[in-house]
């Protein structure tokens, strides 16, 4: 069964990245370190999220209600902002994976990455959408409960971190999902190193 990262494997092509990249006025290498950096932290957000009470629950109530994949399907539509209703509101969408860590992750992402705070803004508010339609699709095909999608969600997390254990756990202490030890806001310059850190592995200058 496909996983969430092999979703966006196989959605986020280069013809997507491209037009993503004229979107925001980024190089596509730029926009692709961005997609790197970004999907980890909205991967860690819904983590968070469903790791709450009711979290879960309310998430697969958002899911039924306005994802069911559909929007994957037309991605040239999002992405150049025809897509109307829930499902492509990734402003919505972002304030609630992220909450009050929203300007930090765009920060932390454009930082990574080498474009500007409105950039990552911008890119981020077309991948939360497309996280949403492959949660849900995902949800779907599985036929997942609140307590289903809270496991998958989790697992998904965990495989993510084990394949890219420096973006997830920069990711996951940035939002303070992790148990990691310390407060999210603990040690800001540690965070700072952090994020040249995963600059460096995207291959930023």
């Amino acid at each position: 069964m496909a996983g969430l990262m092999d979703m966006f494997d196989a959605v986020l092509g280069d013809q997507v990245r491209n037009q993503m990249s004229q979107q925001i006025g980024a190089s596509p290498q730029q926009t692709g370190n961005a997609i790197q950096a970004a999907l980890p932290m909205l991967l860690a957000g819904l983590h968070l999220n469903a790791q709450q009470p009711g979290g879960a629950a309310s998430l697969l109530s958002a899911l039924q209600k306005d994802h069911d994949g559909s929007v994957l399907s037309n991605l040239s539509g999002l992405i150049s902002g025809q897509t109307g209703g829930q499902a492509g509101n990734g402003s919505g969408i972002l304030g609630h994976i992220l909450g009050d860590k929203q300007d930090s992750a765009q920060g932390a992402v454009a930082q990574a990455s080498g474009i500007g705070a409105p950039q990552a803004s911008q890119l981020m508010t077309m991948l939360a959408p497309i996280v949403m339609g492959a949660l849900g699709k995902m949800q779907r095909s599985q036929n997942l409960d609140a307590s289903g999608l809270q496991s998958a969600i989790k697992d998904e997390h965990a495989n993510a971190t084990q394949a890219q254990p420096g973006l997830m756990g920069f990711a996951t202490q940035l939002l303070g999902a992790g148990g990691t030890g310390g407060a999210p806001g603990e040690g800001g310059s540690g965070l700072e190193g952090m994020m040249k850190e995963i600059g460096g592995l995207l291959g930023k200058n």
